[in-house]
């Protein structure tokens, strides 16, 4: 019997020269594709990151806090997308935000810019802010006075517990009794809009403050991005990325994974 021929193997054709290495850079490629698809899902139905520039919403957030914003709350609508594709209207899986929620949403009308305040007003609400109260159809929200305390934005100011009719509680600081958005007239929040208010009171151009002078006014419901949960990692305004050793020295450890209220 002839062996030699059943147990010869059969010749292995070499790869042609630089074939592995294109493979290779495909496949790196591939993954990196994938990547990014996957973040983007995540960052469309899941979760977003912001960073807060100003300090409207002292004492609660800081300039310089990282946060994380879901963005299932309230469903979704074209500003869940990055860049608000005019893709449709309205909002798919909508949930109404609750008196006391953290929002974030894109400023109208532009659309381009996002905001963060608190929501004071649901539709068909009747709000109004008298001498610095807020009135909430007709009623006042329980303000209580708290210890004085130090801040990065200011030496000291008035801080209260204000709690809405769902009992929702957060703190708010007040300067003083004398800015123009202390008192105003009686504001009736339309259908499919939110009166948003920042906590730092006498620093928010909100929904006290018409558009065609700088504010907020009503937010629309398809501009809502989503609820602010969570604030991951925190730094003050003298932290640079080109300045590494200010990742720590700058560092607000107490708030990183802070739960927001």
């Amino acid at each position: 019997m002839d062996t030699d021929a059943a147990t010869t193997p059969p010749p292995v054709a070499e790869p042609k020269k630089g074939q592995g290495a294109a493979d290779e850079f495909v496949e790196i490629i591939k993954t990196i594709v994938y990547a990014l698809l996957i973040a983007l899902v995540l960052r469309v139905l899941l979760f977003q990151p912001f960073t807060i520039p100003s300090g409207s919403m002292i004492p609660n957030l800081l300039v310089g806090d990282y946060i994380i914003v879901s963005k299932y709350s309230y469903g979704y609508s074209r500003h869940s997308i990055p860049f608000s594709p005019k893709l449709f209207d309205g909002r798919i899986l909508e949930r109404q935000p609750k008196r006391g929620d953290v929002a974030v949403f894109k400023f109208p009308p532009e659309n381009r810019v996002d905001y963060i305040k608190r929501v004071i007003g649901l539709p068909g609400d009747k709000v109004q802010v008298l001498d610095g109260q807020v009135y909430l159809n007709g009623a006042p929200l329980k303000m209580t006075e708290l210890p004085q305390a130090p801040t990065e934005a200011y030496e000291s100011t008035k801080r209260f517990l204000e709690t809405l009719p769902n009992g929702k509680s957060y703190i708010i600081q007040d300067l003083g009794p004398d800015s123009s958005t202390d008192s105003t007239p009686v504001f009736t929040v339309p259908e499919g809009h939110y009166f948003v208010m920042g906590d730092n009171r006498d620093n928010s151009q909100d929904s006290r403050v018409d558009r065609n002078i700088g504010g907020v006014g009503y937010v629309p419901a398809e501009n809502l991005v989503g609820k602010a949960q969570i604030i991951l990692f925190s730094w003050r305004e003298e932290a640079s990325l080109f300045k590494p050793w200010t990742w720590f020295t700058e560092a607000r450890p107490g708030r990183f994974f802070h739960r927001l209220k």
